[in-house]
């Protein structure tokens, strides 16, 4: 009989158990990581930066640094120009035999030098054929033949829980190999509206960026690019860059030095649960269109403030940020097909669209400096106290008509409105009147909202208003 069966049984002979014990097979051993790091870990770089810092400062004279009033002397000292050499640390990995070498952009950004050191110890250095700060990508390229290089694979097919490696340089110490999972998928975070990050929690830390993700079969999944910490180092929550959206701004780095994107000109907001609900949506899903530049693509095929974008080129939109990403990887000139949700109706549409570039915001708060004449309230049920713009601060925002929010309590206030939006559309159609506005409102049943479009601070957006029940 095996030795653990015989202990268990002389246990239960002498009283120590109450009742039988199974014994299951041993439990699988955790993933062994050797023979991965030794075929891939080769492949993985450390990078090596130099930049200069130009600064202008004022100097005193030499022997005046000592002097009691010196910090009263150096205002009046000219100023002259220093130049300071700093240093920075990043990891990277070899992409092809050739020497391309993919890293993170903030890790060469403002970089005059990039010496590139191999597993072997030897040292390149790197010229760069292009960076993409948006997606945090940047491609180099060093002089060698015969490298050793790593296998890609599918970020999309990772799967959360699944087994992940990192290797890099945390604070210098090279080929450093730590181990996790993967905590989450299509992270969003702010300002990063073109990357659905991989969450993990393999340990990483400054100058681990840059360096590659791996799963379990040995292939790229993703790039080491960004870490949560309040203290500046691990702190269990780390961010990689899919591979797969990596990959795409690599393909036009290679082309061109730089990255073309699409855009249709358009302002977007999330879709909360009550917008959805008040525009006759069961889900809280898709893109919602809060405003339309004028000429744009989207305005030239159609679409409208108020539209919710479900799908692009057939794919489903799980939330606003999805649309940037998507456009972000169409080349501008492409012909994309939407499908929308308007007016409580599924309509399909055709754009065109154009390259990306910054959009100048209006403010409308900004706008309207009058005082406050002929102020108006919307009835009891909404909270709301407005005012009706001039001609003058109509066409400076844009509209044609537009009231300004001069108080707000009860459930406008609940619904995050604040004094100084201006309401320019209601229910999904353009506002023309106060009184329109004052009818959507009645009109909503007990426990409904009705959907305000708003201008606040140079940004539309869309505010799910519940109105208080009729009183009898």
């Amino acid at each position: 009989m095996p030795i653990k069966k015989l202990i268990a049984a002389a246990m239960l002979t002498a009283g120590l158990l109450t009742s039988p014990v199974v014994l299951s097979a041993p439990l699988s051993s955790l993933p062994d990581f050797t023979q991965l790091v030794e075929e891939q870990g080769k492949a993985v770089v450390n990078i090596r930066t130099v930049g200069t810092v130009r600064q202008m400062v004022r100097e005193l004279p030499p022997g005046m640094e000592n002097d009691p009033f010196s910090e009263f002397f150096r205002q009046f000292a000219p100023p002259q120009l220093r130049e300071y050499r700093t240093g920075g640390l990043g990891s990277g990995f070899i992409l092809s035999a050739d020497g391309y070498v993919l890293t993170n952009a903030h890790v060469i950004a403002d970089a005059d030098e990039m010496i590139v050191t191999l597993g072997d110890r030897r040292e390149f250095k790197a010229k760069v054929i292009g960076s993409d700060a948006r997606t945090d990508v940047a491609l180099l390229k060093i002089d060698a033949k015969g490298l050793p290089f790593v296998q890609l694979g599918k970020s999309d097919a990772l799967k959360v829980g699944e087994w992940v490696l990192a290797i890099g340089s945390p604070f210098g110490f090279e080929n450093t190999v730590t181990s996790g999972i993967v905590s989450a998928k299509g992270r969003h975070l702010p300002d990063e509206s073109y990357v659905p990050f991989i969450q993990t929690d393999a340990a990483v830390n400054p100058g681990n960026s840059g360096g590659p993700l791996f799963n379990m079969k040995g292939e790229v999944v993703g790039i080491n690019s960004q870490i949560y910490s309040r203290s500046g180092g691990f702190m269990g929550i780390s961010f990689a860059i899919p591979i797969d959206v990596a990959m795409t701004v690599v393909d036009q780095l290679k082309q061109g030095g730089k990255v073309s994107r699409s855009r249709i000109g358009v302002g977007i907001q999330p879709l909360n649960k009550e917008l959805a609900s008040s525009f006759g949506l069961q889900d809280a899903k898709g893109t919602l269109i809060s405003n339309v530049e004028k000429g744009g693509p989207a305005d030239k095929a159609g679409i409208k403030s108020g539209d919710v974008v479900l799908r692009l080129n057939g794919e489903l939109l799980d939330s606003s940020d999805d649309l940037p990403r998507m456009l972000g990887s169409i080349r501008p000139g492409s012909k994309v097909d939407m499908e929308l949700w308007r007016n409580r109706k599924l309509l399909k549409l055709s754009v065109v669209t154009a390259e990306l570039q910054d959009e100048d915001p209006r403010t409308a708060e900004r706008a309207y400096r009058g005082k406050p004449q002929g102020e108006e309230s919307v009835g009891n049920r909404s909270g709301l106290s407005v005012q009706a713009l001039p001609a003058a601060q109509l066409q400076k925002l844009g509209v044609k008509f537009g009231l300004l929010v001069r108080g707000v309590q009860g459930p406008a206030a609940d619904a995050g409105m604040q004094a100084g939006d201006v309401i320019v559309g209601v229910s999904g159609e353009d506002l023309a009147s106060v009184g329109q506005l004052q009818q959507a409102i009645n009109a909503v049943p007990a426990g409904g909202s009705v959907a305000l479009r708003v201008l606040r601070q140079g940004e539309p957006l869309f505010i799910a208003l519940k109105p208080e029940k009729a009183k009898p």
